[in-house]
């Protein structure tokens, strides 16, 4: 499993009962996570002092509630820095697990660029830009896509904080299949593709996108805008159907037979601090020209 294991201001500290109790900074929440099917005892004492516990309701969805937690607060990762807010269904703005993806890809770039060649990396899905920052601060050139106006004006905020307010990137409000059916008639290329795609999603003008049926002839589409001097490509899945060697199958059959290059894949964790065991977060399937 590849592990997020250097972070300083996020940490989760216990899990029992569906759910984890998480650091971020100087605040404690309480979240659900359909991972932890165990109930083992509660016995650190910020179970019951934290600042946020997000409440999941029968009916679906769910609700936060507030224990002195500021609108707003700000982490750091290495040298980014992380704007957060909790907000609809029980997010903060930040998957702190794919740090060890910024770490595998950002090392990548700084080794190519070290060398005087160029990295233009295309972010798909980008959310509140972790990867886009990531990828800027160890010298890409970055498109970040998103289809939520919101999730890119966040990422932009980011992006400032972190000190990359002036880097080579280009914000983008769109649907991701769009944009690159687009970029193929345009002729663009790019030398690395990040794709973090939601397991069901509607695009701005209410296009449908599930993961299962989408996912496959989305990354044949996606391949066709691969530079050919192409040096990685990373795919992530929080649904719990799609395997880590899922994503290494497709990562095979379409980007391996054109680029070479190697294919691995595996699952992505957080370490549990109360009893150095590993929160499963998702899965990764990285192509990289060189295996590392």
């Amino acid at each position: 499993m590849w592990t997020a294991d250097a972070w300083k201001d996020y940490e989760v500290i216990d899990t029992s009962g569906g759910e984890k109790l998480e650091r971020w900074g100087n605040y404690i929440l309480v979240r659900p996570d359909p991972q932890v099917i165990w109930d083992t005892p509660r016995t650190d004492r910020r179970w019951k002092q934290k600042n946020g516990h997000y409440h999941r309701s029968s009916k679906g969805g769910g609700e936060w509630e507030f224990f002195q937690l500021p609108e707003e607060w700000s982490i750091r990762y290495r040298e980014l820095t992380f704007r957060l807010k909790p907000f609809s269904f029980k997010h903060t703005g930040l998957f702190p697990e794919q740090a060890v993806n910024w770490d595998w890809f950002s090392s990548i770039i700084k080794d190519r660029t070290k060398t005087g060649q160029p990295v233009k990396v295309l972010n798909l899905f980008a959310y509140t830009g972790g990867a886009t920052l990531a990828a800027a601060k160890a010298g890409a050139a970055v498109t970040h896509v998103d289809a939520s106006k919101g999730m890119v004006s966040w990422a932009k905020e980011n992006a400032a904080a972190s000190g990359l307010a002036d880097a080579p990137i280009r914000w983008l409000v769109d649907d991701c299949v769009k944009f690159v059916e687009r970029e193929i008639r345009r002729g663009n290329t790019y030398d690395a593709i990040i794709m973090d795609p939601p397991s069901y999603g509607r695009g701005p003008k209410g296009e449908i996108w599930k993961i299962e049926e989408s996912i496959f002839p989305f990354l044949r589409l996606a391949a066709q805008i691969l530079s050919k001097d192409a040096c990685f490509f990373l795919i992530n899945s929080y649904t719990t159907g799609l395997q880590p060697a899922v994503l290494s199958y497709m990562l095979q059959t379409v980007i391996t037979p054109q680029f070479g290059g190697c294919v691995e894949s595996g699952e992505i964790g957080l370490p549990v601090s109360s009893n150095s065991l590993i929160l499963p977060c998702g899965a990764s399937g990285r192509w990289v020209q060189t295996l590392r």
